[in-house]
């Protein structure tokens, strides 16, 4: 059974996987579009090598993330919130989520369709989700193009609406998600 909310803040693991997949997000959003404009080098492969590294964590910290929001509810929605803004809210938070899988899966697929296996930290050979098919491969890069440039709006009406709540609601929705001070 979920824990009670501790009082208006989230957990200390909540906050902490937050910000370090925002952080994660953010950077591989950069080094996508980066690597998408340079020519075929041993740089451009090793930045694609870490791109990949970095979307395999993400997809396992989005396992611990979402197994950890299960067993603990987050605190509740500002009681001034109204209807719509609460559905906005729980379905950002999903999408979010769901992001957080289908875009690592997506680059993974899509690695597989082309014929480039997925190592993960140059160590781990991950298998091949589908056989080599070029077809397949450009339409599932496509399908990831078009996923990350959904996450950038999602992300974009997330923090809207935490600085909405902050600037304008001054409310604790934005403020439960820092880092307290001691």
């Amino acid at each position: 059974m979920p824990s009670a909310p501790s009082r208006s803040h989230y957990s200390a693991p909540a906050k902490f996987l937050h910000w370090l997949m925002a952080l994660m997000l953010f950077g591989l959003l950069g080094l996508g579009f980066y690597m998408q404009g340079l020519s075929l080098s041993p740089q451009k492969l090793q930045l694609y090598s870490w791109h990949k590294w970095a979307g395999v964590t993400v997809f396992l910290l989005a396992v611990v993330r979402l197994a950890w929001r299960a067993g603990h509810t987050p605190p509740a929605l500002p009681a001034h919130m109204n209807t719509l803004e609460r559905l906005g809210a729980r379905l950002g938070h999903f999408a979010l989520y769901v992001l957080m899988f289908a875009i690592p899966l997506s680059g993974w697929l899509m690695s597989s369709a082309k014929g480039i296996q997925t190592v993960w930290f140059g160590v781990l050979p991950l298998p091949d989700l589908l056989e080599k098919n070029k077809e397949i491969g450009n339409a599932l890069q496509t399908l990831h193009a078009v996923l990350n440039l959904t996450l950038i709006a999602v992300l974009l009406a997330h923090v809207a609406g935490a600085l909405k709540h902050h600037w304008f609601d001054k409310d604790d929705v934005l403020t439960r998600m820092l880092p307290r001070r001691a």
